[in-house]
């Protein structure tokens, strides 16, 4: 046999090699591929996922959502649920940051979301399709529970010189994104003060994590906000070289708002809450609820609302506009939506109903 016969042969049997070793490493990974899917595809149709809508990463609606979530995570109420019927199922959430009140509101009509945060007087206005949910009446919303106060609050920095509504003519103010709750009220003062956007320099439609550089930058003037306090956002306009602080939102136009609805409070920012803040600060407010559709199924309500009250001492915990909460408060005050009947199922079971 020649030499040339035999390197030939040798080099067709490296070449069948190579193409058998492609071969089986193709097959390997389409089967990694396959067993990767399936995988998944077992933890998929193993739990129930749901999403919470909230508001800005800084703001306390960001933290309800996501303290909501853990406290369902933590607890082994949803795995027993998934027992008792028989299959290994277990609800697990998600509470990504989102527009706000009205957007939040608006992805639980259109079955988007399954719960969302929101202002109590958007609450109001959407059931009652009154306010910017005229002719969009959601006759379908639901309400869960209440939690904080939210004091509304209008933010200047200290060069600006503004000490009230009225010192905010000819300024540059962040009325806030399109959909918030903020944006909402500060139209509804505007409105009580007889006042449109002319009255202002210009306006920005910043969202809430927005708003707190640009006035730390200098390129507004003021910012209105809803929210909780005290709170890291504004601790952060307090202190950077805006030295901002909230001003007096009062006068006739801001009671009148608070007489003619039963969802707005007057509420006072004591002084010392923020850095440099020497003086009360004395506004009105709204509470922030938590909402869903009755679309939503009562068992999903339900382990959503025991496994906060469940957990009451830690969900506390898990910001300090959460200190004060009252279970007896969270069921009554802000809500002008009818409970929803998993949240009624609970209180009527614990004795708060």
């Amino acid at each position: 046999m020649s030499n040339k016969f035999l390197l030939r042969l040798i080099n067709k049997n490296n070449d069948i090699g190579g193409k058998m070793k492609k071969i089986i490493t193709s097959l390997s990974s389409a089967l990694l591929i396959l067993a990767a899917s399936l995988s998944f595809t077992s933890v998929a149709k193993s739990a129930e996922f749901f999403t919470i809508g909230t508001g800005g990463p800084t703001g306390v609606y960001f933290q309800t959502g996501n303290a909501i979530c853990k406290m369902l995570h933590k607890s082994a109420i949803a795995k027993e649920h998934g027992r008792k019927k028989g299959i290994d199922k277990a609800y697990r959430c998600t509470a990504p940051s989102t527009g706000g009140s009205n957007y939040n509101i608006g992805q639980i009509a259109a079955g988007e979301f399954q719960f969302g945060v929101a202002q109590s007087d958007w609450q109001y206005h959407a059931v009652n399709g009154s306010s910017k949910w005229e002719g969009k009446q959601f006759k379908g919303l639901r309400a869960v529970f209440s939690v904080h106060n939210e004091p509304f609050q209008i933010w200047a920095r200290k060069k600006a010189k503004i000490k009230d509504f009225a010192g905010l003519k000819g300024k540059v103010v962040n009325i806030g994104n399109p959909g918030s709750g903020q944006r909402g009220t500060m139209e509804e003062l505007m409105k009580a003060k007889g006042v449109d956007n002319s009255f202002f320099k210009s306006t920005t439609e910043l969202t809430s994590s927005e708003q707190v550089k640009a006035l730390c930058d200098g390129k507004i003037d003021a910012f209105g906000y809803s929210v909780g306090f005290p709170n890291g956002a504004m601790e952060q306009a307090a202190t950077c070289a805006a030295k901002a602080s909230p001003i007096n939102l009062t006068g006739s136009e801001v009671q009148g708002l608070i007489d003619g609805a039963d969802y707005y409070a007057k509420a006072v920012i004591p002084k010392g809450t923020y850095t440099g803040q020497k003086k009360d600060a004395t506004t009105f407010g709204v509470k922030a609820t938590v909402v869903t559709s009755n679309a939503v199924e009562a068992d999903l309500v339900y382990l959503v609302v025991k496994a906060v009250f469940e957990n009451f001492d830690d969900f506390r915990k898990q910001h300090p506009a959460f200190s004060s909460l009252k279970k007896e408060d969270m069921i009554a005050d802000g809500l002008s939506a009818p409970l929803h009947e998993g949240a009624k199922r609970y209180y009527k079971e614990v004795g708060l109903m």
